[in-house]
Order: structure tokens, then C-alpha cells, then sequence
């Protein structure tokens, strides 16, 4: 399960410096998305190391808001980025 932590852990910063990179708003949504679906798994790990006592409580609460707030970031990003649908 930590590997799993790390793997999507990791991969939200490589998307989010991918987007940077993008060779279009399309692709810059597209990496941007992805790194919102790998915070989303990690939040996901994290409240499964700590149901299983991996984590403590402490390092769980700091880790998890620390993955919320980049979820609510990108999300943010996303909404400002995409086009209204109409």
C-alpha cells in the first residue's frame, strides 16, 4: 500500500510539470485532470494506511490536508480553464 501511496503520490507533481509544458490548452487540461485523478488516489491511500494503522494520526492528518488543498487547487485551475459548457 505505500508503494501505491508513493506511485500516485509522485505523479500528481510530474503531471502538474507536464502541463507546464503542454503543447496545447487541451493537453494542459488533459495532465491537469490527470493529476487531480492521482491526488484523488492518494487521498484515498492515505485513509487506507491510516485505517490499517500505517499511518499515525498525526502524519495522517498532515499528509491528508496537504492532499485536499491540491485537489482543491486543480480543481480551481480546471473550472478557470475549461470552457463553459452551454
Amino acid at each position: 500500500m505505500s508503494k501505491q501511496l508513493l506511485r500516485a503520490g509522485t505523479s500528481i507533481g510530474a503531471n502538474i510539470a507536464e502541463s507546464q509544458q503542454a503543447q496545447s490548452r487541451p493537453d494542459f487540461i488533459s495532465k491537469l485532470c490527470i493529476a487531480l485523478k492521482e491526488a484523488s488516489e492518494t487521498n484515498y491511500w492515505l485513509r487506507l494506511l491510516r485505517a490499517t494503522d500505517y499511518l499515525s494520526e498525526t502524519e495522517y492528518r498532515t499528509m491528508i490536508v496537504q492532499c485536499r488543498e491540491l485537489e482543491r487547487l486543480l480543481t480551481s485551475i480546471l473550472k478557470s480553464t475549461k470552457p463553459s459548457e452551454q
